[in-house]
């Protein structure tokens, strides 16, 4: 473990986001001195950099080259300028200690495209946007190009969304036919919970029965249904649960209804015939590769062949807005893979596609397999995301949506990819936090989005969460206590 010693509790999350992006192989830890007794413990490790907050600056030292750093903030700055001046210090300093230059500069946000949409709002032209983009946040122009371009386009998709009066819905289904590597989602592995899946629905319907009351008057206007693996659940099991949904909530306003099927080995005939009969308009296929020594490798227990079966069942069933995602990065995975797993979809033409840039989790078994194998095993680069935004083109996709995530490789992101019209609503929604996002099921969070304007006419927004239990029998259990939370956020 590498540790950074800090003299105050200050910017910790922006100090371990940017040091790991620059050095992604560290185990890293901060240190200051409000840090636990067990931590603590660690003072006699021989820190990798330590930090010195004084009045009116700040001192790096890194040690292993005994190189140290310091920046004077000018004069009086208010708390978030000198935030912002301190990132920028941060960068610049792991940049000339390194050699290299982040894509994303020093953004340590999930939401980087959400800084364009809000200057657009405000009246920024594209222009104004880069600049910012590029001189206070060193942002490459690939990356500004990229940003403007998805912003413009979600702006666009957004316009006809009921931000203040209406909302989407999110239902939660945590199983799975096995744990993948990589995943550190709440999910478990259907085998073993069969047996209680009818108890789970029975508390996701009063769930649901108790929160459409307290939505009643609101317009809904995108749902989701993801995990886990929705179609891990039996045919039956599926019908109860849409019959249940709809009959609770009203449809009538709905504009994407969209079910993440996911794991090809969860896919029947008789499923796919229940989610059309139920009005699914969106269904995901997600091979994440094509290539079958990695998804050996990562869980996945399914073949390419039952990949492609699946997509053609899909297409058959009478869906015509598929999506499929791919991730790159996986263990082992080269250039030429990535290469062969996009010509692969480009056969089979999806209407969108979703490409991950892999996310090293605490709670994944992956974490532990680099731990055996080196972080280099799991490499992503500009180069790969290129092969895989080239074929996205070829198959007449424009990027729509991006985020991105904590421990990610290469620092790069995750983009959604589709043909016009075939947009994913809710990804949208979801990133760019724009509307009340209600969300059902064990390990689900609640977003309520307030939209305020002040006396002087200057419109703000608020944003408020709550959160479900993780476990499936503590959300059985604790079903009354979970409504509750929801009562108190949203009524």
């Amino acid at each position: 473990m590498q540790i950074i010693k800090s003299n105050r509790a200050q910017f910790e999350y922006e100090i371990h986001a940017l040091v790991k992006a620059f050095y992604p192989a560290w185990d890293l830890k901060i240190l200051t001195p409000e840090s636990s007794v067990k931590d603590r413990r660690l003072r006699e490790t021989e820190p990798v950099m330590e930090l010195e907050f004084g009045e009116n600056e700040v001192t790096l030292t890194v040690n292993a080259d005994a190189h140290t750093y310091t920046w004077c903030s000018a004069g009086a700055v208010s708390p978030r300028e000198y935030k912002e001046a301190f990132q920028r210090f941060l960068y610049e300093t792991l940049q000339e200690e390194t050699g290299i230059s982040l894509p994303w500069g020093n953004l340590t946000g999930i939401r980087p495209t959400k800084i364009a949409m809000t200057m657009m709002e405000e009246g920024a032209d594209e222009q104004e946007i880069a600049a910012f983009l590029r001189e206070k946040h060193f942002v490459s122009e690939e990356k500004i190009r990229l940003g403007i371009e998805i912003a413009r386009r979600e702006k666009e998709i957004l316009s006809v969304l009921h931000y203040e009066d209406g909302y989407s819905l999110y239902i939660g289904i945590p199983f799975c036919p096995t744990t993948c590597l990589y995943c550190s989602f709440p999910s478990y592995p259907i085998g073993a919970w069969k047996d209680r899946v009818a108890d789970y629905l029975a508390a996701l319907q009063k769930e649901m029965e108790e929160t459409a009351r307290m939505m009643r008057g609101r317009i809904l206007d995108t749902v989701y249904i993801g995990g886990g693996t929705p179609t891990s659940l039996s045919a039956g099991e599926l019908d109860r649960l849409l019959g249940s949904l709809k009959s609770t909530f009203d449809f009538g306003t709905v504009q994407e209804f969209t079910v993440e099927a996911g794991r090809a080995d969860s896919i029947t005939e008789e499923k796919l015939r229940v989610l059309r009969c139920h009005g699914v308009t969106r269904i995901s296929v997600n091979p994440q590769t094509m290539k079958q020594e990695t998804l050996d490798l990562i869980g996945r227990r399914h073949t390419v062949q039952q990949v492609v079966d699946a997509f053609h069942m899909t297409r058959k069933a009478g869906f015509d807005n598929i999506n499929m995602d791919i991730i790159l990065g996986l263990p082992g995975e080269t250039k030429e893979d990535v290469a062969a797993t996009v010509e692969a979809l480009l056969v089979l033409a999806p209407e969108s596609l979703t490409v991950h840039s892999l996310a090293v989790k605490k709670a994944a078994g992956l974490r532990q397999w680099i731990g055996r194998n080196g972080i280099d095993a799991c490499s992503n680069t500009e180069e790969t995301m290129q092969i895989a935004a080239l074929g996205a083109a070829a198959m007449g996709m424009k990027p729509y949506y991006l985020y991105r995530q904590k421990n990610m490789s290469g620092n790069l992101e995750n983009v959604g990819y589709c043909v016009p019209g075939k947009y994913g609503i809710y990804n949208i929604l979801i990133m760019e936090e724009k509307q009340t996002i209600l969300a059902l099921g064990a390990g689900s969070i609640t977003k309520r989005v307030s939209h305020r304007t002040a006396e002087d006419g200057s419109e703000s927004v608020l944003i408020e969460r709550c959160e479900n239990v993780k476990e499936v029998a503590q959300y059985i259990e604790r079903i009354d206590e979970m409504i509750e939370r929801k009562r108190a956020l949203l009524t």
